[in-house]
């Protein structure tokens, strides 16, 4: 049997066992594709939104401005690739928590290594491309509404925000190949272990050597925003790298919070939350890592009420857009964090099926385990807004000094904002709500 016949057989029997909609990995081909078109989508609008403020400061009539324009909208794209990444590996994970089990078994039948990847890669690549294409087709609907956005006192055309059919194609492509990546990564304890499955053996702990590396960035990004011969765009690279060291250190730090809540655990659902952060620390961490960076974004736009008055029309225009563009990127960043949380949720109760069939079977109460499982959320972002306020401060005091602390607008802001990327965060969990209920109920 050749591997894309296995492969159609292995479709079949899913679609078969989807016709039972109380199995809540029943949705999960409807999630992935969801993700996957998100994440095409955005990234579509932003590549588009550098190439408007690219082609404006080309024009000949082109604002002395235009150029800082291009620079933050450079900064705003890189702070948004590192969640955009990671919401696609998420969903790439999501189609291989559906399967993982079932894969083992075929690896215990005799199915060899380059087999299991490959049906792996088949799935993830039908997904991501179905996704892809629906994200393109969402691209074209987001065009208008991004083009009401104003900058420099008017918005952006469909032709400005047009990437192009190569790009197009190129995003569409970078996306497949993203998803199939991510679900190779995630097949290695089935294709180490194949008993790794059966057998739940828990994860690894994290070194604490992860603190050092945010310990150097934070420095890195200290020293560069404090150099006055430092150039925009080598603050904005180390910025973006800064940033990204937050997903290394921060489920070493959630594994840390689900310590010490576990030693505070009051009642079933505590305990039962904190167990499962402390055992799986990276996919709490996931789950929730996108608001971290929507928390830093938020300070990083709210700091722009500082500078709020301006000595000519034209400054006070500029301040204007480049807190605009902040609180957009904002919400792309929230957007994205509440999607990859509402995925990854839905995956780590597709992968913890079992353990909610028995802990039902046990007595356990659903009502019990939906606490549970919210607590799991609620417990790391609470960590990962805690990381990512404590990383802002770090990085604003030695630039703006007291002031950011002082200013009652720059405050208010900061608080809104954190509020909102957090609302979004936890509609992103409750939208996984039933699926808890799915699984304890099989």
């Amino acid at each position: 049997m050749n591997l894309l016949h296995l492969w159609v057989l292995l479709r079949k029997r899913t679609r078969e066992a989807n016709r039972d909609f109380r199995d809540p990995g029943a949705i999960t081909g409807v999630l992935t594709v969801i993700a996957f078109a998100s994440v095409t989508a955005l990234l579509l609008v932003v590549v588009g939104g550098v190439g408007a403020f690219a082609a404006r400061a080309e024009l000949p009539n082109a604002s002395e401005n235009a150029q800082t324009y291009l620079v933050f909208a450079y900064i705003a794209a890189g702070l948004l690739l590192v969640p955009l990444a990671t919401m696609g590996g998420a969903a790439a994970r999501l189609i291989v928590a559906r399967r993982d089990e079932r894969l083992a078994n075929l690896r215990l039948l005799g199915a060899t290594t380059s087999q299991i990847t490959g049906l792996s890669a088949l799935d993830a690549a039908s997904q991501s491309i179905a996704g892809a294409l629906l994200g393109a087709v969402a691209y074209f609907g987001l065009i208008p509404l991004v083009g009401l956005v104003p900058f420099e006192g008017h918005g952006f055309g469909f032709a400005e925000l047009w990437v192009g059919a190569p790009l197009l194609v190129g995003v569409v492509a970078a996306v497949v190949v993203l998803g199939i990546a991510s679900a190779v990564l995630g097949l290695r304890r089935v294709v180490v272990s194949p008993l790794g499955v059966t057998k739940r053996e828990s994860t690894p702990g994290l070194g604490a050597i992860r603190l050092a590396v945010l310990a150097v960035a934070l420095i890195a990004m200290v020293v560069a925003t404090s150099t006055p011969a430092a150039s925009i765009a080598f603050i904005a690279i180390v910025l973006v790298i800064g940033l990204a060291t937050l997903n290394v250190v921060g489920p070493f730090f959630v594994g840390v919070v689900g310590r010490l809540y576990v030693s505070g655990a009051r009642s079933a659902p505590d305990l039962l939350a904190a167990r499962r952060i402390i055992d799986d620390p990276k996919t709490a961490w996931r789950s929730v890592g996108g608001v971290a960076l929507a928390t830093f974004i938020a300070g990083l736009a709210s700091v722009m009420a500082l500078f709020s008055e301006a000595s000519n029309p034209e400054e006070q225009l500029f301040m204007t857009d480049v807190s605009t563009g902040g609180y957009l990127t904002l919400a792309i960043a929230g957007v994205l964090a509440a999607i990859s949380t509402g995925v990854t949720q839905a995956g780590r109760v597709i992968s913890q099926r079992e353990q909610y069939r028995n802990l039902h079977l046990a007595g356990a109460e659903v009502e019990v385990l939906e606490k549970a499982r919210m607590r799991e959320t609620v417990v790391p972002m609470v960590a990962a807004v805690g990381l990512a306020l404590g990383a802002s401060a770090l990085f604003m005091l030695p630039v703006l000094g007291a002031g950011f602390f002082s200013s009652i607008p720059v405050l208010l802001r900061f608080v809104a904002s954190v509020v909102f990327a957090v609302g979004l965060v936890l509609l992103g969990a409750g939208a996984s709500r039933g699926l808890a209920r799915a699984a304890a109920a099989l």
